[in-house]
């Protein structure tokens, strides 16, 4: 009996001793939230120096890791090993993410620097009233060649000029099922969202067309051969283009006339967050003009900061194969939350392009 309450001595105070413990822990846990913020990103998506200001100004210190892509941002998201209180995703994450109730609604009064944004880029459809997300950096999908070694009458004002015989093993292909089927539906005149598998075969018959063209279907090494004029054409996103060309002046870019994707990388608060307060703090930080500006100036992809424009290089803003016309808008469209099962159908159609090329 003297040994059956000695156990049970001991088991209640080792309860207590644990108890205490995990109370420390979270406690120290929640203040350490309150000093630190974790922002989850693509690479070379900010100027860091604007991390080290904001800790400055602030007095929270930045976590800065970085993804890839969209879907390895959501995985890691989803499995909430880590609390990411930051995350960059494009429209279509974004739409994807709110329906798996994977975010938190931004409170739009903790963020005045919202009023910078051009309302052009506001209240869209995969985010009415912005409610879970703003955006951050914009773009789109099109064309950068070295018009030296091509043949003059190749413009590509349209897709038709990538299937010109002229550029037999000349073409490069970014390695994504969006972009490439996107271009492909574009090329037949239908919606690079279409939920059609008639014409998803079109438009994959249509690729299989162009395999004489197609040097190679690649990721991020896409730069650096374009710069070292490894191929003459490539399709990839505006952003990356004007990377190629800041290194390689003979670059150009274009947006074919028959549409394209209009893309939006976009600022939204995960579930993980522990540090919501300080996440607003950060996004507010920097939608401010002059922060925009300079973080503009480091990254080169087009902001949709209406106020750091008009502190940023005229030469910059208003060249249009960068910063295209509302008119030109017009016929981009942005691309839509396919859902499992015609996402799978997209990758599918894409593989058996990509089989065609072997």
């Amino acid at each position: 009996m003297k040994s059956l309450v000695q156990a049970t001595i001991a088991i209640i105070v080792v309860c207590s001793l644990l108890f205490f413990a995990t109370n420390r822990l979270e406690s120290a846990g929640s203040k350490g939230s309150k000093d630190t913020l974790t922002v989850y990103n693509w690479g070379e998506y900010i100027d860091p120096d604007l991390l080290d200001q904001f800790t400055e100004e602030t007095g929270i210190k930045v976590i800065y890791e970085t993804f890839d892509s969209n879907e390895a941002m959501m995985t890691k998201v989803q499995q909430g090993g880590s609390a990411y209180d930051v995350a960059v995703p494009s429209e279509y994450m974004v739409q994807k993410m709110m329906e798996e109730d994977l975010l938190i609604p931004l409170d739009h009064s903790k963020i005045p620097n919202l009023k910078n944004i051009d309302p052009y880029f506001l209240d869209l459809a995969f985010d009415p009233k912005n409610k879970y997300s703003i955006p951050y950096f914009w773009g789109t999908v099109g064309i950068v060649f070295n018009p030296n070694l091509i043949e003059e009458h190749l413009t590509f004002t349209t897709w038709e000029d990538l299937w010109d015989s002229s550029l037999k093993d000349k073409v490069f292909l970014v390695d994504g099922a969006r972009e490439v089927m996107g271009m492909g539906l574009n090329s037949i005149g239908e919606s690079l969202n279409a939920k059609d598998e008639e014409l998803l075969r079109k438009a994959t018959d249509k690729l299989v067309t162009l395999t004489p063209n197609v040097k190679a279907i690649i990721g991020d090494e896409i730069t650096p051969l374009m710069i070292n004029n490894e191929a003459a054409v490539a399709l990839t996103w505006s952003g990356q283009a004007q990377d190629m060309m800041w290194e390689n002046e003979d670059l150009d870019f274009a947006v074919p006339e028959e549409g394209s994707n209009l893309w939006f990388d976009n600022f939204v608060i995960p579930k993980t967050a522990a540090n919501i307060d300080g996440a607003h703090a950060f996004i507010n930080f920097m939608l401010d003009a002059e922060v925009s500006a300079q973080n503009n100036d480091y990254v080169g992809y087009s902001t949709p900061n209406k106020a750091a424009m008009e502190l940023m290089d005229p030469e910059v803003i208003n060249d249009e194969r960068f910063y295209p016309t509302e008119e030109v808008r017009e016929h981009l469209e942005v691309y839509e939350n396919l859902g499992p099962e015609w996402l799978g159908k997209y990758n599918e159609y894409f593989i058996k392009f990509k089989m065609s090329l072997n």
